[in-house]
């Protein structure tokens, strides 16, 4: 029973509280330190939104705003989430600020000390937004996801908070030269907005602007549109007969690959090498690299046939891409709806990953001429008897099914090439040839696998798994949009290179 003293109190309490703001913008040099080890970031002011991710103590955000025991901080990349305020400790000095930086290479390793003899945790890819925390010597201690670690700063552009410059497009006047097969063009600077149009290998275009890692071309004459900066060659100039390359380092992507005396494939074979070999490169003339054997001689190794570090544009043998036409290609995005499939340590679910890949990978058949299927356009389940009865409704030349691994063992990595049927093994060994070479990820190898997909398909299918989202440091990579598109180039690649040499 309440008395009637109480009831007055609290009826003011009740009109208090339903006139009372629902948040509380707070100024931008406010700042929280993570104070808990694991804190659930979420997507709103409840324990009933979806986590986003989790963050660790000593972390520290900026503030948005508070709504009663919540506030909402903001991450590097610019996406914003809530915790609870009794996991933190809430900083008000004007003086605070959190910096925050963008990656200037094309890969990057984090370490766990500052030191360059320190173990590699977590690799970062050109473009991608960090938390900077501290700086010792020439080394940034940096945070991305749920990985802390160090990094040269020479590889960091510094962004101050509150400073937006880094972030938006400006003008360059750079003349591009496009290094991929087929390459994208889309509305704005995001692989999730609209495909507008395709270009080639080789096309040159002059860059109107560059916002991170995306470049706006004129593709066609009066139509503008946005491509992924990291398959432009920028450098503008070249010489017919030859290129300069400095600390350029490529390494040989398949067994047996021929060394030859001349760059053409009519040149006598002068050695033979193997998966693995790193060779430095002195020269590029046409689409053969000119590199310095062990014994002092000069051998030439067929661009196609390697991965290759730096700057430089992967090479890849011309005319492939045409034997995609007509082809038909079903493509299979793992798991779906209620079937998560993995989930990564930061919360990335292996359904979504899939569908992205699979949507990037037939953006690019589509544009070669190939009838392209996915057997699954949303977040929806589908049987595995259904995927594979759409593969033989279509007689399908190739079946792809896409999918990320997982390990009890979190230092798991690598991508592996999956199997059933000995007429399947060929289109297997090419994909995940040129999948491994594209995307530099750690070989797993191509294994016979006793998946329902391959294993109750008489279409020629394979299944790859692209990465481990166990695997923190590996998460970082397989999420991010180089990786995405260089993994959709790498297959569209190697089903390019089967069906041209199988035919």
């Amino acid at each position: 029973m309440v008395k009637k003293g109480s009831l007055w109190v609290l009826s003011i309490i009740l009109i208090f509280i339903t006139f009372m703001p629902h948040g509380k913008s707070v100024a931008a040099t406010e700042s929280i330190t993570i104070s808990t080890d694991n804190v659930n970031l979420r997507g709103g002011p409840g324990l009933s939104y979806p986590l986003i991710k989790i963050v660790y103590r000593g972390e520290k955000y900026p503030i948005v705003k508070e709504q009663g025991d919540w506030i909402e901080i903001e991450l590097a990349n610019g996406q914003t989430g809530w915790l609870v305020n009794w996991l933190v400790t809430k900083e008000t000095n004007s003086a605070i600020k959190t910096n925050y930086g963008m990656v200037n290479a094309d890969t990057l390793n984090m370490r766990q000390e500052p030191s360059a003899l320190s173990s590699v945790v977590g690799k970062l890819t050109y473009g991608t937004s960090v938390t900077i925390y501290s700086k010792q010597d020439n080394w940034l201690e940096i945070g991305f996801s749920n990985v802390r670690g160090w990094v040269i700063s020479d590889f960091i552009d510094v962004q101050a908070a509150g400073d937006t410059s880094s972030g938006t497009a400006k003008r360059n006047g750079l003349i591009g030269t496009v290094t991929a097969d087929s390459l994208s063009v889309r509305s704005s600077a995001s692989l999730n907005s609209n495909l507008i149009g395709t270009v080639t290998m080789g096309q040159r275009f002059t860059i109107v602007e560059e916002l991170n890692n995306w470049a706006k071309i004129e593709y066609q004459s009066g139509s503008f549109g946005w491509v992924a900066g990291w398959f432009l060659e920028k450098e503008t100039s070249k010489t017919q007969t030859g290129q300069t390359v400095k600390e350029t380092i490529i390494t040989i992507i398949n067994n047996g690959t021929n060394i030859r005396k001349g760059p053409d494939v009519q040149s006598d074979v002068i050695e033979r090498t193997n998966t693995g070999a790193a060779y430095s490169v002195k020269n590029i003339i046409n689409d053969w690299y000119e590199v310095k054997l062990e014994d002092g001689r000069i051998g030439y190794i067929a661009g196609w046939l390697v991965s290759i570090n730096g700057n430089n544009p992967q090479i890849k043998k011309q005319g492939a891409e045409g034997y995609l036409k007509n082809k038909t290609i079903v493509l299979d995005p793992g798991h779906g709806g209620t079937d998560k499939g993995a989930t990564g340590v930061s919360g990335t679910y292996e359904k979504d990953l899939t569908l992205r890949t699979a949507q990037l990978l037939s953006d690019k058949l589509m544009a070669a001429g190939a009838n392209v299927y996915i057997t699954r356009i949303n977040d929806s389940y589908l049987q595995l008897a259904s995927r594979v009865n759409i593969a033989s409704s279509y007689n399908a030349d190739a079946f792809i099914s896409l999918h990320y691994d997982s390990n009890v063992e979190p230092s798991t990595r690598g991508m592996t090439g999956y199997y059933y049927h000995s007429y399947q093994q060929a289109l297997a060994e090419s994909i995940f040839a040129s999948t491994v070479g594209q995307t530099k990820m750690t070989s797993r190898g191509v294994r016979f696998g006793d998946f329902h997909v391959i294993r109750e398909n008489s279409q020629k299918a394979v299944l790859m798994e692209l990465g481990y989202l166990s695997n923190p440091a590996e998460e970082m990579v397989i999420t991010s949009a180089g990786f995405q598109e260089n993994a959709a180039a790498g297959m569209f690649d190697g089903l390019a290179r089967y069906f041209k040499e199988n035919e």
